[in-house]
């Protein structure tokens, strides 16, 4: 089974405008549908702090929402790691770092990680009765993570992996399939 774009690989079907990813961007991709899914249980989750009116103190529900978002950053390291410590600096030879599409990505990994960082220590530092207006400023900051991420998971799909499948060559690929535990 070849892991490059003209062969077979697990999983592989055209995509982003018809280029088939080698193995290790198509993992990258797939790594997103899960992704995807615990971001959205918490984001509709977040949309809904605040809202109800019976509720005087809003420091349990935000502490369920941030378990949910502390399961989704374990999830959510190890593949910006794969992306930022592999993938972009073998893309970075070719197209730069500093401006383009590399320092996109990396500016985007940035302020998701802010806002949920920030997002979580808001929660740990909540000692007294949470208020619905407090709970809402709180939850926003999740909610602005959400944002970015699904803005970011859709850029990399559809431009920045194609991308990659179209300027890495075989041995770089192999490369990253390597690192990615692949082969």
């Amino acid at each position: 089974m070849s892991l490059h774009c003209g062969g077979l690989m697990p999983g592989g079907m055209p995509q982003g405008g018809g280029v088939q990813l080698c193995a290790p961007l198509a993992q990258l991709k797939r790594e997103h549908g899960p992704l995807r899914e615990q971001m959205d249980a918490f984001g509709r989750e977040a949309e809904q702090i605040g809202a109800a009116v019976d509720v005087s103190d809003w420091r349990q529900p935000l502490a369920a929402l941030k378990a949910k978002v502390d399961v989704f950053v374990r999830e959510l390291n190890p593949h910006s790691e794969r992306e930022e410590g592999h993938l972009f600096p073998l893309m970075a030879k070719y197209i730069g770092r500093t401006t383009g599409p590399i320092a996109v990505m990396e500016y985007e990994h940035d302020m998701a990680k802010r806002k949920l960082k920030a997002f979580r220590e808001e929660v740990e530092r909540l000692a007294e009765a949470v208020d619905a207006g407090r709970a809402k400023e709180i939850a926003s900051l999740a909610l602005q993570a959400h944002a970015i991420l699904t803005d970011h998971f859709m850029k990399e799909e559809n431009v920045l992996f194609p991308m990659a499948e179209n300027i890495l060559n075989a041995e770089e690929k192999e490369q990253l399939a390597r690192a990615f535990g692949l082969v």
